[in-house]
């Protein structure tokens, strides 16, 4: 785990930046991953990452990662059907929040916690106005009712599988479609995992 956390701070002090806007950053840590880390054990991937994923610095290693992994992916961003992660991170912008975070200060959540790397998603600044500050099982429900109705207001997406499938690949679970504040630490804990699943698939991909 300690060469893991060497390696990353040791490209992020050299690449911090341009990393945003820079795929040579990212193309840099492929590079060092595959030449400098041997492999980890299933404890590190099930509970070390993801006790590092609990952090609501988004300039965290661990996140860049993770975005790296994305991108390695050609992942599209959160409710795009054509925009790809990539693309949000060169625009310099499009971090938001899955549970948006005037609706969890509302509910009493602080900075450090409506702030979690894992409630943070690339997405299109025009789909995050229009999910505004609704709790995620209201815009969820908005999203699926404008799908059956061939009404594409708040995303492209056209189908169920559509938008399952860009949950897959922002590695948001399933359940935050039926979920409120009441539900956001378990949402947080389920969204780790996935993150380190992606994680270790992108390192072992390498």
């Amino acid at each position: 785990m300690g060469l893991l956390i060497d390696m990353i701070n040791t490209i992020l002090s050299r690449y911090s930046r341009v990393f945003f806007n820079d795929y040579f950053a990212l193309s840099q840590i492929s590079f060092y991953l595959s030449t400098s880390l041997h492999s980890l054990s299933e404890a590190y991937w099930n509970a070390s990452l993801p006790q590092s994923l609990d952090t609501s610095v988004a300039s965290s290693p661990y996140f860049h990662v993770f975005l790296a992994s994305q991108v390695k992916a050609h992942d599209k961003g959160f409710l795009s059907r054509d925009i790809l992660v990539s693309d949000l991170i060169s625009l310099r912008g499009g971090i938001h929040h899955l549970f948006p975070k005037g609706y969890l200060k509302k509910n009493g959540l602080d900075r450090s916690r409506y702030n979690q790397i894992a409630n943070y998603v690339y997405m299109q600044s025009e789909i995050n106005i229009k999910v505004g500050n609704k709790p995620p099982k209201d815009y969820f429900e908005l999203i699926r009712n404008q799908m059956q109705e061939n009404h594409k207001q708040v995303t492209g997406l056209s189908t169920e599988q559509d938008l399952l499938n860009n949950l897959k690949m922002n590695c948001v679970p399933t359940e935050l479609m039926a979920m409120d504040a009441d539900d956001y630490q378990d949402f947080l804990i389920l969204r780790r995992k996935l993150m380190c699943l992606k994680i270790r698939d992108y390192y072992h991909s390498l």
